[in-house]
């Protein structure tokens, strides 16, 4: 068993193939290592372990996203002028604030979890959040969160060694027990291929609207908290030598003229 080491173990993870001995070490890996228990259907395989079973699991894979597409085509809120109006007032005031925000059709599933409001009266956005923590594995999703609250503030819940919740500050203690200076935000930088991927640091002192003005949002913010003094595959743009940094101004103009109609007709 590789979660406690102590007994033999009886079953295998579908999703990251661990090995358990119980349902007990089961659940507490799916707890430990953020791990759902579903077969990864879109996991790469190799040509030379390619089956006739791997051939029949695409082939209904497949299947199945075309179900989906079908179903999100139908669905009663596509057509709906309320959501329309909703999406292009939300892509208005976000073209306001120097932010470009795309919207996804229905279906998708951060167009499904994504709760962002603005609250006009208040001139102000609430945004749909989500923070990873790359070193734990653990994510956290966040709803309501106002643009006017700092990085700071929104992640104190979580690493504050005071202030966090102490079930929260035992999964995090990585970062909890990391001195406030060494921690970084990144967030990753859209319409770039996949050989090229950048992530943007962000101000922790500054409020969540001034951190992504210039910036392009899909849907909502994913923000990554990552450590200095760690080791991370996250690639800053501006500090790998290869190419220079882009001001706020310039990520935002890089949308082709086709994206921006696309937009505006939506």
């Amino acid at each position: 068993c590789e979660t406690c080491s102590k007994e033999e173990a009886k079953y295998r993870c579908p999703r990251c193939l661990k090995y358990s001995c119980s349902l007990l070490c089961v659940k507490k890996h799916k707890l430990t290592q953020s791990c759902n228990g579903v077969r990864d259907k879109t996991a790469f395989v190799s040509v030379n372990e390619f089956t006739d079973l791997n051939l029949l699991s695409d082939y209904r894979f497949l299947e199945d996203v075309g179900r989906t597409a079908d179903a999100a085509a139908r669905h009663c809120l596509v057509h709906s002028p309320a959501t329309k109006r909703l999406l292009y007032c939300l892509r208005n005031k976000a073209r306001g604030c120097n932010i470009e925000l795309k919207t996804l059709p229905v279906g998708f599933t951060k167009r499904r979890e994504n709760s962002t409001t603005f609250n006009s009266v208040e001139n102000k956005f609430y945004w749909h959040l989500k923070l990873i923590f790359p070193h734990c594995h653990a994510e956290y999703t966040l709803k309501g969160v106002p643009d006017d609250k700092t990085l700071a503030d929104i992640l104190k819940p979580y690493i504050d060694p005071v202030e966090s919740d102490p079930v929260v500050c035992q999964r995090l203690k990585v970062y909890t027990a990391s001195p406030q200076s060494d921690v970084r935000i990144l967030m990753k930088i859209e319409n770039r291929s996949r050989n090229s991927v950048r992530y943007n640091e962000l101000d922790a002192s500054r409020s969540l609207l001034d951190n992504l003005k210039g910036k392009i949002i899909i849907e909502y913010p994913t923000l990554f908290v990552v450590l200095k003094t760690l080791k991370n595959d996250m690639v800053v743009l501006g500090q790998d030598g290869s190419e220079p940094a882009e001001n706020s101004d310039s990520e935002s103009s890089s949308l082709s003229s086709v994206e921006e109609g696309e937009i505006r007709d939506s």
